[in-house]
């Protein structure tokens, strides 16, 4: 008969070392050993996708980590499997917990005859057998009310927030927090008022989709030091032009905060070769070696807030509590000593 005694960590395949941070940060709360249950997670010669639970989880309160990210279709279908497996197994509860949620950028219908995919996915979820899901920075937050269920989203600023104040400290007077376009504004405003800095935007204007036409500074940067926040950065082709649009505008360093390192094709290539000082990102996408042994990206961990996040729900206390300094300065003490 379980005991319900600690939340239980199954992992997929999209993101293992995150999987297997988040049971290290969960087993440091607890005083207790935390790890993933004994699975596996397969495929046959043709594709398919087999999951085995090797442990009882009946009524247990399951907690699935899996990002969707590249392969996209691929990790989406192991999550789905592995909810099936856990519901049909008397799981009592399955949150899902997605760092980075795939298919969001479809989240509207930009044209015509086009699929509205995070619906599509919200809805597949949802009908596997998911009661909750917790995840990291949504790329269009109306994605919470694609589901009739609890979505838990949290948000990389806060982590950021430390970030910039350990390495900038001493030189915050000249940082300024820069939106790469206008409809990132309400993020990068949220993280300058953490940090009390001064904000500007790059205003940007597309011929057609992948190709930036033009690309305008609104603000003074002379003299500052530019920190660019997004929540995704794919290509890079964008985030490199908007750099050297900085530097042209006058500004003396630029870096950049984004939350999901997505890094594709001639991603890390760019980034190495743009004026860019540093780029850093989480891992809630698994780093390629690639991304790993570039000079000038810089990886921050997120296990510390996921951690908490899931000893939250399964305790039922509050998972916006550690959107404040105060309470997430603690749980990141190793990493920003000070702050």
């Amino acid at each position: 008969m379980p005991t319900n005694t600690e939340p239980k960590l199954i992992a997929g395949n999209a993101n293992k070392p995150l999987a297997s941070s988040i049971a290290k940060r969960i087993s440091m709360h607890r005083g207790l050993a935390v790890a993933p249950v004994d699975a596996r997670v397969e495929r046959f010669n043709d594709g398919e996708i087999f999951v085995e639970v090797f442990e009882n989880v009946r009524g247990e309160d399951m907690f699935i980590i899996q990002s969707t990210s590249n392969p996209a279709n691929d990790n989406l279908m192991e999550l789905l499997i592995m909810t099936d497996a856990l519901r049909r197994s008397s799981a009592a509860r399955i949150t899902a917990v997605i760092p980075y949620f795939g298919y969001a950028r479809q989240d509207r219908r930009t044209k015509a005859r086009t699929p509205i995919s995070a619906k599509l996915v919200a809805n597949l979820i949802a009908e596997a057998g998911v009661e909750r899901v917790l995840t990291m920075d949504l790329h269009a937050a109306q994605i919470q009310g694609f589901f009739d269920l609890p979505v838990d989203n949290l948000y990389a600023s806060p982590i950021f927030a430390l970030d910039i104040l350990h390495h900038f400290k001493g030189q915050m007077d000249d940082v300024m927090i820069v939106s790469p376009d206008v409809g990132g504004v309400a993020r990068a405003r949220e993280l300058a008022q953490r940090i009390k800095a001064p904000l500007s935007i790059v205003d940007k204007r597309r011929e057609k989709a992948g190709e930036v036409a033009e690309m305008t500074v609104i603000g003074d940067v002379k003299g500052k030091k530019c920190i660019i926040v997004d929540d995704i950065c794919d290509t890079a082709g964008t985030l490199c032009k908007a750099a050297e649009v900085l530097i042209d505008a006058g500004a003396t360093e630029v870096h950049s905060y984004i939350t999901h390192g997505v890094l594709s094709g001639p991603a890390v290539e760019r980034v190495s070769k743009s004026v860019m000082k540093s780029l850093v990102i989480t891992d809630t996408i698994e780093p390629t070696e690639a991304v790993s042994s570039c000079k000038n990206i810089r990886i921050v961990p997120t296990a510390p807030m996921f951690g908490q996040a899931i000893l939250n729900i399964w305790g039922g206390t509050s998972v916006s509590s550690l959107f404040d300094n105060d309470t997430l300065s603690p749980i990141y003490e190793g990493l920003y000593p000070g702050v």
